[in-house]
């Protein structure tokens, strides 16, 4: 259940005084999403430990929170950096491409003065609802989310699917509002391309 903005000004002084009902209330109502957000980045029992270790670092930092962003946002930013930390040090992390220019394969596709010379075939006589109960098409959306660079992938989660506020969504991922409409663009092009060719040819 959503925190009310009261009841979260409580809650952080509760926490800032090092109540421990206020501790558990609030490991309780923040973790699933803190996990969600440590999901983008890595393995399911990785993504655990990196929560139970944020948890360990709130206790000391809530004295420094200023209020600046709501709370639910420093905890989910505090965890991505903590997962992009350890990409780091497995030297996994992509390095993200703030490029503007369009996927090689949407390039071709228009002409000189912005407009499709090759437009989309995309086909829309079914439903969304439809669509998505496909489980081919699931699966492949699956896929193809997994391949994303994690900065775009996470960029179109936070963003798409659990609908923050782009604004959160820049604190979370500690990028620029340009950058973050630089990611949504380069991942909703992916994806864009993925639907397509299976309406089309029904492969993955």
């Amino acid at each position: 259940m959503p925190v009310r903005e009261g009841s979260e000004q409580d809650l952080i002084t509760l926490l800032k005084a090092q109540d421990g009902q206020a501790f558990s209330e609030a490991v309780s109502t923040y973790t699933p999403g803190m996990m969600a957000v440590a999901r983008f980045y890595l393995d399911p029992s990785t993504a655990e430990e990196v929560v139970q270790d944020c948890w360990v670092t709130v206790i000391d930092a809530i004295e420094k929170f200023e209020g600046r962003s709501g709370l639910k946002t420093w905890l989910h930013r505090i965890v991505a950096n903590r997962c992009k930390n350890k990409l780091r040090a497995s030297k996994r992390e992509v390095a993200t491409d703030f490029s503007e220019s369009l996927e090689p394969e949407l390039a071709e596709r228009f002409n000189a003065t912005g407009r499709w010379d090759v437009p989309p075939k995309l086909q829309f006589h079914e439903s969304a609802d439809t669509l998505m109960e496909n489980g081919a098409l699931s699966d492949c959306l699956d896929k193809h989310l997994s391949a994303l660079p994690e900065s775009q992938r996470s960029a179109l989660m936070l963003y798409e699917a659990h609908q923050h506020k782009s604004e959160d969504v820049c604190n979370i991922l500690d990028v620029s509002a340009s950058n973050l409409r630089v990611l949504l663009h380069r991942g909703r092009q992916k994806i864009f391309l993925m639907v397509e060719t299976f309406q089309e040819t029904g492969e993955c």
